[in-house]
């Protein structure tokens, strides 16, 4: 038989031992009765049937006593100040009753020897497994207002750290005030330094209780979040023209990391006192945080991007510090969208000008190609300002107008760098490419215009809105006509010069016309003294002289169709002249006036007043016929002129606002010979006089040049029933665009074309295919 031995007797001293096991903590018993119960637990071999029971126990009384007292202080409480205190006397009671125990574990050591190890939850060190329990048992019991109270903890003390660190750089004035800006108390009262104390001491307790990062990590990191984000917003509102990005990495590294560290240290600023364990994660902490630094003022950025543009290049700063931040988010699709919304509603709509677009657009080009020098953004945030100024009408002249701005412009710039055209049409210079710094585009890239996107300049984009260059070399046409016109003069030097960057872009060939205009001014001063020294013109007695500037019809573009204008017969008597002196000088060549064009040189004499000015044929002729007959009615005059009624009451108002003619009745006029208070000087006169462009726009140029090609349409559609667009375009450009002379048409324009055919009815598109209706 085995041993006999008294099991109560047993179980006493155990629990003398341990009194754990009756809801105890501290125990009476000394060393060596310890030693003495330990030996008979040993000589019985009952050490891990023992352990085992007090492990338990101890599991128990955590979770009934030790948990709920350290929860029951967390509370739902708007005050601060109240939960600060809460969450300090809450950690200082779980490390009052965690201590207690340490004699109860260093106890339990003497259970274990090299044959007889217990792994508890992968602990082989009791004061570890302790604090495992301790840690699992407070997290099982999470109440739900938990992170509230945390959280006013460590936001009072972050409040007092900040404003501790920033109170050296203070100046004296900001020192005046009463109130301290850490705790938010009397200065006399001020607690900054008290807290710091409990501060430390409270994060002290949980490092050692392996209870900081469980506890308050998502806290922590939710906390500081919210400082970065008002950090951010309030660093970078508005500012556009400084650097932002390294004083706030800056700000994290001394402020956010700093305070962190002395999180984990305990107080200390150094990390060479910390654990690799904790360095480790401090790093990946800050890794964490600069990225969330860099998203936040992506974001940030992206709601200013708008504004960052049209400030560019004032605002390059933020532009650079936003492509470093792109480099290391995933924010592309975001900026994209945000832009191209924020580009519909505050630039593209009726409100805004079309030169205000364009500007806004040059901006957008410059600012983007600087983020992204690959040109994908560029590419697709813009895609919606380029379809938008194609359905402007002005958008070419204002192009155009801006090519030739005589004040420093970004066009203006653009043409004198005299690069070469660039259009979209999928050649590419192979051989000019460094393949050397070649690097793939980004996912979101078109593949089909990558060669194009790194190739053009703003001019060349422009162009390629359109697709096709001649209608801005039409449009110039157009505009220098009106410009040579207007000035009635042969001063050409600086449309020379205009024609000459132009024709290093265009190329010679589309501006021959242009040249051939200039040619004419020249010839026209030549012809014209030639013309003033004739004796059959000059000998004559003249009532005033004529100085004509000689036009090549077929090289200028089309006038608008206007009325015959019926000059006085003594002024037609003199142009007659004029003309048979030019026929005189070459021989079988003669003149056809343009009698609503022009300049007139008056001088109005009346009783009390004489008037100097230079008017439109039109009003001369108007002023003069009041020189015969003092009273007109309109439809009589009208007549008389060969002008219609509707035109000529526009025309006769500019008289009338200048007091010299008076409607005394419906559309019957008459002189006044005595002046009024309310007339005005010939200086406003002149500055009021309309000026009206002589010539066809380059738009219905276009559009009567692009109806050559509706027959070749036509013709195809008929025998080939239905054609997509590119092979309409291809076929085009085989049949209908060879030949001197012959229009051009770039498929964004021939799809304009087929498009209009079809809002008019005279096509059917569907399925991609374009087809003639049926009758």
């Amino acid at each position: 038989m085995g041993e006999i031995f008294d099991v109560d007797d047993v179980v006493t001293k155990i629990q003398y031992a341990f009194p754990i096991l009756n809801g105890k903590i501290h125990s009476n018993c000394t060393d060596e009765q310890f030693t003495e119960i330990l030996n008979e637990i040993t000589k019985r071999n009952l050490t891990k049937q023992i352990k085992a029971i007090i492990i338990n126990e101890i599991e128990r009384y955590v979770r009934e006593y030790i948990a709920p007292n350290f929860w029951s202080k967390f509370t739902n409480n708007s005050d601060e100040t109240q939960g600060f205190e809460c969450f300090k006397s809450a950690v200082d009671d779980l490390y009052t009753s965690s201590i207690e125990f340490l004699p109860l574990l260093k106890r339990l050591e003497l259970f274990n020897d090299t044959n007889d190890i217990i792994y508890l939850y992968g602990q082989t060190n009791h004061l570890s497994q302790f604090k495992l329990i301790v840690r699992a048992t407070l997290l099982s019991q999470l109440p739900l207002f938990h992170e509230i109270i945390i959280e006013q903890f460590y936001k009072i003390a972050f409040n007092v750290f900040c404003n501790t660190d920033n109170s050296s750089s203070l100046d004296t004035s900001e020192n005046e005030a009463t109130e301290c800006g850490g705790c938010n108390k009397e200065l006399d009262s001020c607690r900054c330094q008290l807290i710091v104390f409990m501060f430390h001491e409270t994060n002290r307790k949980l490092i050692e209780l392996e209870l900081l990062e469980r506890l308050v990590g998502n806290v922590l990191t939710s906390l500081i979040h919210i400082r970065i984000k008002e950090h951010v917003n309030r660093v970078c509102d508005k500012s556009f023209d400084v650097s932002q990005l390294v004083p706030l990495e800056h700000w994290l590294e001394t402020v956010v990391l700093s305070w962190l560290t002395r999180i984990y240290s305990g107080g200390s600023s150094k990390t060479e006192a910390l654990t690799e364990k904790i360095r480790n994660a401090i790093l990946k902490f800050k890794k964490k945080l600069s990225h969330f630094l860099y998203e936040t003022y992506t974001r940030i950025r992206i709601d200013q991007l708008f504004n960052i543009i049209i400030e560019y290049p004032d605002s390059q700063p933020a532009i650079d510090d936003l492509k470093i931040c792109l480099e290391r988010t995933d924010l592309r699709k975001i900026l994209i969208v945000n832009l191209q919304e924020a580009l519909k509603t505050r630039l593209l709509h009726p409100g805004v000008n079309t030169p205000d677009i364009l500007t806004a657009y040059i901006a957008a080009i410059k600012a983007l190609r600087q983020l992204d020098p690959i040109g994908v953004l560029l590419e697709t945030v813009t895609e919606p300002i380029k379809a938008y100024l194609r359905n402007r009408t002005d958008t070419v002249r204002c192009v155009v107008s801006g090519l030739l701005d005589e004040f420093p412009s970004d066009l203006a710039d653009e043409l004198v760098k005299g690069e070469s055209l660039q259009l979209d049409d999928g050649s590419a210079d192979e051989e000019n490419e460094d393949w050397e710094k070649w690097m793939p585009d980004p996912v979101d890239a078109d593949p089909a215009k990558s060669t194009q996107r790194r190739m053009s300049d703003i001019i060349s984009m422009l162009v390629n809105i359109y697709g096709s260059q001649d209608l801005f070399v039409n449009e110039y046409r157009t505009l220098l006509a009106d410009r040579l016109l207007s000035q009635l003069n042969y001063h050409t030097e600086r449309e020379i010069r205009h024609l000459e960057l132009l024709k290093r872009r265009f190329g010679e060939n589309q501006l021959h016309f242009c040249e051939v205009m200039l040619k004419d001014i020249y010839d026209s001063k030549r012809i014209d003294g030639l013309v003033q020294s004739n004796v059959m013109y000059s000998s004559e007695t003249a009532p005033f002289s004529v100085s004509a500037l000689i036009l090549s019809a077929q090289f200028w573009p089309p006038f608008k169709e206007e009325w015959k204008l019926e000059l006085p017969k003594f002024v037609q008597d003199q142009l007659n002249k004029y003309v048979k002196a030019f026929e005189t000088l070459k021989g079988n060549r003669t003149l056809c006036w343009k009698p609503h064009l022009g300049n007139v040189h008056l001088e109005i004499e009346l009783k009390d007043r004489k008037l100097d000015m230079n008017v439109t044929p039109i009003h001369a002729t108007i002023i003069m016929h009041f020189q015969d007959k003092s009273e007109w009615a309109l439809e009589e005059l009208a007549e008389i002129m060969h002008v219609p009624a509707t035109v000529l009451r526009r025309k006769i108002t500019f008289w009338v606002s200048q007091g010299l003619l008076k409607e005394i009745s419906n559309d019957i006029f008459h002189l006044q010979e005595e002046s009024s208070p309310k007339n005005r000087s010939a200086a406003e006169i002149i500055e009021e006089e309309e000026v009206e462009s002589a010539m066809a726009s380059a738009s219905d140029q276009r559009e009567e040049e692009l109806q050559v090609f509706w027959s070749y349409i036509v013709g195809m559609l008929t025998n080939l029933d239905s054609m997509p667009l590119e092979r309409i375009h291809q076929m085009l450009k085989m049949f209908a665009s060879q030949g001197p002379g012959a229009v051009e048409c770039g498929l964004p324009e021939l799809r304009q074309f087929l498009d209009k055919k079809v809002r008019e009815h005279q096509l059917l598109f569907s399925g991609g295919l374009y087809r003639l209706p049926k009758l």
